[in-house]
């Protein structure tokens, strides 16, 4: 059994609604939080204007997997060989990040180095929910009651109308179907979420194709782009962590 770190997400409560300062407050969006919101399917859910989190089965491998990703790009953690050929995720020392979630699986990695594997399955089933409450108090997400068969009040995710979904899903479609270099940010991101198995559910807005599928494959195992060079620890520490995330996201399907 996966032992969880028993670190309580302290210091955020979340939020029903957007509130003034809640931007300040929570401080740039996370990885997580991006991806989490792209994973948002707009319109499909049962009630016109609803929406569903793509993914859901494997969901906190994905998110998980995106929070060493930003411990990664960050520079707060670095894998090493373990035993049999495994990859270990360890702290760097004295350099914790500020924000609390990141913070939550940084304090668990500065205890020892653990597999991937391991680290995955202890903190992701921590995380959806908070990043749930960040992604409605920055007015990302919406909340809601919907009435069923005019009988049932029932719990419904809305679109927050804040555009922040689409300058996403635009920056990914910019990198997976027209060519463009990415962003390190913008390439873990289109990483992680190939690697979460939903990019099928986007073919709307990026075409399932040969090529897109190609490119998503080369973001996977960090081949970014000569301009990423500088970026070389980055991308070898998110590819190790991203193609565990497959790992993970695979087998339990299996």
């Amino acid at each position: 059994m996966t032992q969880q770190p028993e670190h309580p997400f302290t210091g955020f409560t979340g939020g029903e609604a957007e509130t003034p300062g809640a931007a300040k407050r929570l401080g740039a969006p996370t990885l997580a939080e991006d991806l989490l919101l792209l994973l948002f399917q707009p319109n499909s859910g049962l009630q016109a204007g609803t929406g569903t989190i793509a993914g859901e089965n494997t969901l906190f491998y994905t998110l998980a997997g995106a929070v060493l990703a930003d411990l990664g790009l960050g520079g707060h953690v670095r894998t090493d060989s373990g035993r049999v050929g495994t990859t270990r995720v360890g702290a760097v020392e004295d350099h914790p990040p500020s924000d609390v979630i990141l913070r939550f699986a940084w304090d668990y990695l500065s205890e020892k180095p653990r597999g991937v594997q391991t680290v995955l399955a202890a903190i992701g089933p921590r995380l959806r929910g908070p990043l749930l409450d960040r992604l409605v108090e920055r007015g990302d997400i919406r909340r809601a009651s919907r009435r069923t068969l005019g009988l049932f009040d029932v719990k419904v995710l809305e679109d927050g109308g804040n555009g922040r979904r689409s300058r996403l899903l635009a920056d990914v479609r910019d990198v997976l179907v027209e060519g463009a270099e990415p962003r390190p940010r913008v390439a873990a991101l289109a990483a992680l979420l190939s690697a979460s198995g939903t990019l099928p559910q986007f073919h709307r807005e990026i075409p399932w194709t040969s090529p897109v599928i190609t490119r998503a494959k080369e973001l996977e195992q960090g081949n970014w782009g000569a301009g990423a060079a500088a970026e070389a620890v980055t991308r070898t520490v998110t590819a190790t962590i991203v193609n565990s995330v497959i790992t993970a996201t695979v087998l339990p399907q299996n």
